[in-house]
């Protein structure tokens, strides 16, 4: 179907001088009416919707500025360009602030007019064929590197595409890449699930020259060195929080701090009482329990998450100890698990400020995760991967989170890193477990006594202590889910299929909960 001109209206008491312009417009399929003064214009444009205006300042009657008031008015979303001979800056604030969207300084070549045409008219037409381009290449980039060879710094670099290319497409949801786009997600989770199996005993043994980071590193090679400046130093660790949930957040703080992003691998299981654990004590699961037994409580049945995590200031001290770093003061450690708190939190960062050292725990992302399960109304907020992240978004920009940040940007001497434990994925596929009744009760990964599954994407774990994990009991095994999957019981298997599928849930492994971002922030 043909699609419909575009409207221009061109205001300007010269317009006659204009003509050769509004030919060329006329030539390039565009729809012009003109106007010689204020009045006309908002009489012409109470009456017609038009796509784009050119608006003279210096007219008879009403001024450039007072006409961009009036139809401002009556279309707030209508784009206007200023097109004046007036240089002055004193003008140019002032349109601004009337909430021009382009200014042009006569004499203006036909060039500079088509450009703002293209600019508000043919945009989103333009940056949709350049977009589908581009993706088609690199679809067909990624499924002929997926056939190849990869190690580490390959698949961080496939995953950075592919959480770029999610973003970007989120914006453009009329080209159709939907599919296309969760298919290639499945493929790409698929052959990474392989990749760790195959490789990570060799990452813990440290033969592999190419390993990532792991969790046990973060403190050591990202924060510990800063602490050598003598500066109030923040390390923030935002519980289960994604690459693409960060990139959401980073666009609201970017006014306030320069950017810089490192990325590590969570350890496996990817869940909070072995990954956070390992962050703070700077040591693998099965260190912790061996070397600190009274600060390991990991996730036997009957211990409630906050205590799975409650040592986590003894364990960072007990780090700091070991590396021989005495702090100017008291290492300060704040766990936030409700609003209420955070608000007290914001409002005394300024307190926190004078610390040497201080780390805090945000859990709020966590905290989404989890009620889009138990929550029907959340999940039709964010129904889909790209509804998580606008949800993200929303609750970083009215958070304590963001608060603290912005009164903590004011400070030129202050070090602030932020990371996270682990990411999570959207699970969509159940795979049965067995295990007796003392199996931990994790969806996306499970240890016990002899605890199996038939699913071919499991990953399971026999020796516990090649992996650098406890063993609860002589027999102790794990399962780790990969993909999309989770696991289920036999008994009352279709009432829990049906209670999990389409969660967002974390312990396994996939590109999402494993590669993961640390962020360093400089004030601007």
């Amino acid at each position: 179907m043909e699609q419909s001109k575009k409207r221009i209206l061109w205001i300007d008491d010269e317009i006659e001088l204009l003509k050769p312009h509004i030919i060329l417009l006329n030539q390039r399929g565009y729809d012009v009416e003109t106007a010689t003064n204020g009045e006309d214009a908002i009489e012409l444009a109470s009456n017609t919707s038009y796509d784009l205006v050119f608006l003279d300042e210096s007219m008879v009657g009403m001024s450039g500025l007072e006409t961009l008031s009036v139809l401002k008015d009556i279309d707030p979303s209508m784009p206007v360009v200023m097109v004046t001979k007036n240089e002055a800056e004193s003008l140019m604030e002032q349109a601004i602030g009337g909430k021009i969207d382009d200014y042009l300084t006569k004499p203006v070549n036909p060039a500079q007019i088509l450009a703002a045409c293209k600019k508000f008219l043919e945009s989103r037409r333009i940056a949709e064929a350049k977009i589908t381009q581009d993706y088609l290449q690199g679809f067909s980039e990624i499924a002929r590197r997926l056939s190849g060879f990869m190690d580490w710094s390959d698949w961080l670099d496939v995953y950075l595409k592919m959480v770029n290319w999610s973003i970007e497409l989120d914006l453009h949801p009329e080209l159709g890449f939907h599919q296309t786009l969760k298919d290639q997600w499945r493929e790409c989770n698929a052959e990474f699930g392989k990749f760790v199996e195959n490789n990570y005993e060799s990452w813990l043994r440290g033969d592999d020259s190419s390993a990532p980071k792991l969790s046990p590193h973060i403190a050591d090679k990202f924060v510990l060195p800063k602490l050598a400046n003598g500066k109030p130093t923040f390390f923030f660790v935002i519980d289960c929080m994604r690459l693409d949930q960060w990139l959401m957040m980073e666009e609201l703080i970017r006014p306030y701090f320069t950017v810089q992003k490192d990325y590590y691998c969570s350890i496996i299981p990817t869940a909070t009482p072995y990954a956070r654990n390992a962050i703070f004590a700077g040591l693998f699961p099965a260190d912790i329990k061996k070397h600190y037994p009274n600060y390991w409580k990991g996730d036997l049945p009957g211990i409630s998450e906050h205590s799975q995590n409650s040592h986590e200031k003894e364990l960072l001290a007990a780090l700091l100890k070991r590396r021989r770093i005495e702090l100017k003061n008291d290492l300060s450690y704040v766990k936030i698990i409700d609003t209420d708190y955070g608000k007290r939190i914001e409002n005394d960062i300024q307190r926190y400020a004078r610390n040497h050292l201080t780390a805090i725990v945000v859990n709020a992302v966590d905290m989404i995760a989890h009620s889009r399960s138990d929550y029907p109304i959340l999940k039709e907020i964010a129904p889909d991967e790209s509804a998580y992240r606008s949800l993200t978004r929303s609750w970083f920009k009215h958070s304590s989170f963001l608060g603290m940040l912005r009164t903590l940007s004011q400070y030129k001497d202050i070090n602030i890193v932020i990371t996270t434990d682990h990411g999570s994925v959207r699970c969509m596929h159940a795979v049965k477990a067995h295990g007796d009744r003392e199996t931990s009760t994790n969806l996306r990964f499970k240890h016990g006594k002899n605890v199996k599954s038939d699913a071919k994407n499991a990953m399971t774990i026999k020796d516990p202590e090649l992996c650098k994990l406890p063993e609860h009991t002589a027999s102790t095994n794990y399962i780790i889910a990969k993909e999309d999957t989770y696991f289920v019981y036999p008994t009352d298997y279709n009432h829990y299929v049906q209670k999990y599928r389409d969660s967002f849930q974390h312990g396994g492994i996939s590109l999402e909960e494993m590669i993961l971002p640390v962020i360093t922030l400089e004030p601007r």
